[in-house]
């Protein structure tokens, strides 16, 4: 005779195998997921590499040509490098409101790339006693 009852253990798998879907689910639709998918569609691919692997990217200012460096974070995160690649100081700028960290990098890229003069006209400059590398950890 045929049984159609499952096993019981069948049951238990099909039950972690939902859970683990839904819980890679619920993590990939975090505002910081989706903060990060959007600055992933903004950025190029060349940025994207750079964020993922050194935990920055550059973007170059429209008005002046100067370079930054954009980290990983919400605030105090943004350096102008020189043309040996040094941070020489700091800038900070934030958009209004509680936003994932994505939608932040994301704002200041578009900042300074499009209004870079206007950008920095708000932002608090920061001179850090000791410039501390971010990327390779030692001081400058």
């Amino acid at each position: 005779m045929l049984s159609l009852r499952r096993p019981a253990s069948a049951g238990r798998l099909l039950a972690q195998s939902v859970r683990r879907l839904y819980e890679k689910f619920s993590a990939e639709n975090t505002r910081e997921a989706r903060g990060l998918r959007l600055l992933r569609d903004w950025v190029t691919p060349a940025q994207w590499n750079q964020l993922e692997t050194l935990g920055y990217f550059e973007v170059v200012g429209c008005d002046t040509g100067k370079r930054y460096r954009i980290y990983r974070g919400r605030m105090t995160n943004i350096y102008e490098i020189d043309e040996f690649g040094c941070l020489r100081e700091g800038w900070c700028f934030v958009p209004f409101g509680f936003l994932a960290a994505g939608d932040v990098m994301l704002a200041q890229k578009i900042a300074l790339e499009t209004s870079e003069s206007a950008a920095l006209a708000v932002a608090n400059r920061f001179l850090p006693r000791r410039l501390v590398s971010r990327d390779r950890g030692h001081a400058w």
